[in-house]
């Protein structure tokens, strides 16, 4: 199954390069994401479906990131239908092509066991989504594109270098040399201390450049800024996921070697840093999508922070992936009609989104209530199981900060939305006005729900999932 899940998309992305009409081609997404989504339903139903190799295997914190790029991507498809039906003025092969591409690499680092396999569809997914930014092609999309591509070959070069030191210190400790995750963790306690700590502080960069964790975030507002708000969507809740699972790799090994106290102090200083710097940052923020790209800043921290935590908050940081990426969808496409609408992404342009768009405007509020951790939303759960977790393991004053800082948080992106909600539309711009349609509001709506529904009722398949996990990650040597 896996390999229907990885080579299916990329055999769609190559047909959607091959066709040669604009009209059709956006029906490939849905298509697809329909067939990924009854695999992910039929593979997270049969253990006996969830090992293809050696290197391919569907581990308990790998069927939490593919339920949740599974749904994201679904919605995200079928959005992208009406979306691309409204901006015939582009062609659409590239960005068709490259959104299957994507989700056939994010398939291969969900399943990927193997350290090495891991870091090349990591790469993979950074050189599929770079297209995606220069979208708009404008002169500040393809200054985005670049500097996403910058910075993300400089966290991706870390990480190949955290590998190799992974890998040593295997060597060192005198074992084989196998960058397998059941071999890492069989031998963690034998690996190389000083080896392993530089591995973990490079891994962690590296990828934690690809989460967008501070101070590696410098390519997040820019490129989520100015690319689509699919694109942002799938960003935010789909690669980074998939980074922040390549971190939980790492996370697991060190756990198994007895190196918790080491990683802790390091992921509870970098959570909490990206949360204070996305707080600064937020307070008058103008623009809507940059507004985002900061949001996203704060809950990779957030995720972070409740790893650093440990065991009493790991139920709610891997909720908060889930909530997270949910919400973020929501937020993205609705940020994306508003955007259409208005011309801008700009508070100094825009106001009065509920009026103009009813819909939007209003699940745009939606999100911004539930994304700050305001009940009776999924993220308010996730945020106050990792707040719950840090009082449980005696670390109040990691608990008074995550507190603080999302008090800030909600104050800065308070401000920025109900500007852009409230208050009196101006006139429509020239031409046919853009207003809420079925396939670019249906999927907020079902994203909402989903949002929701995890703040009041936690399915029990679900809880089963998140609980798999946490034993999985509580594995010690």
């Amino acid at each position: 199954m896996a390999f229907v899940q990885i080579f299916v998309p990329l055999l769609m992305a190559a047909l959607a390069a091959a066709l040669p009409t604009n009209r059709w081609r956006p029906l490939l997404l849905p298509l697809t994401a329909l067939l990924h989504t009854a695999v992910s339903l039929l593979v997270l139903g049969r253990p006996d479906l969830q090992v293809s190799s050696q290197w391919l295997v569907l581990d308990p914190p790998g069927r939490i990131i593919l339920l949740i790029v599974t749904v994201l991507f679904l919605m995200c498809s079928i959005y992208a239908v009406g979306y691309l039906q409204q901006r015939e003025e582009r062609p659409n092969r590239v960005f068709c092509a490259c959104l299957l591409a994507f989700l056939g690499v994010m398939s291969l680092v969900i399943w990927s066991h193997h350290l090495g396999l891991m870091w090349v569809a990591i790469e993979a997914a950074t050189l599929a989504t770079a297209p995606l930014i220069y979208f708009n092609q404008t002169q500040r999309s393809i200054e985005a594109t670049w500097k996403y591509l910058l910075v993300g070959s400089i966290g991706i070069a870390l990480a190949l270098l955290g590998t190799f030191f992974l890998a040593y210190a295997a060597i060192h400790g005198g074992v084989g040399a196998s960058l397998t995750l059941e071999d890492l963790l069989r031998d963690a306690p034998k690996l190389s201390k000083p080896w392993l700590h530089a591995a973990f502080a490079l891994l962690l960069v590296g990828y934690g450049t690809k989460m967008g964790l501070a101070p590696m975030h410098t390519w997040k507002p820019d490129a989520y800024g100015e690319a689509p708000g699919i694109a942002g969507a799938i960003f935010a809740g789909g690669l980074t996921s998939c980074a922040f699972l390549a971190v939980l790799r790492v996370y697991h090994i060190c756990s198994a070697a007895g190196e918790g106290p080491y990683i802790s102090r390091l992921m509870l200083f970098m959570g909490l840093f990206s949360m204070a710097v996305a707080g600064v940052f937020l307070v008058g923020q103008r623009d809507i999508k940059r507004m985002l790209a900061y949001s996203s800043v704060e809950h990779m921290g957030i995720l972070v922070v409740g790893l650093g935590i440990g065991g009493p908050a790991l139920f709610g940081t891997l909720l908060h992936v889930l909530t997270n990426g949910l919400t973020k969808g929501v937020l993205f496409l609705s940020a994306g009609n508003i955007h259409r609408a208005f011309g801008s992404k700009s508070t100094e342009q825009v106001r009065g989104a509920m009026r103009r768009l009813p819909l939007s405007g209003s699940l745009f509020l939606a999100g911004f209530i539930a994304i700050t951790g305001s009940p009776p939303f999924g993220p308010f759960i996730s945020e106050f199981a990792i707040l719950n977790g840090a009082f449980a393991a005696g670390k109040f004053v990691v608990g008074g900060f995550f507190l603080f800082f999302l008090l800030v948080v909600f104050i800065g992106m308070g401000g920025t939305v109900l500007s852009v909600v409230q208050g009196r539309a101006p006139a429509d711009p020239p031409g046919q006005p853009y207003r809420d349609r079925l396939l670019t509001s249906a999927p907020l709506v079902v994203l909402m729900g989903l949002v929701l529904l995890l703040g009041l009722y936690i399915p029990a398949p679900l809880r089963e999932l998140l609980n798999d996990a946490v034993l999985f990650l509580e594995v010690r040597p």
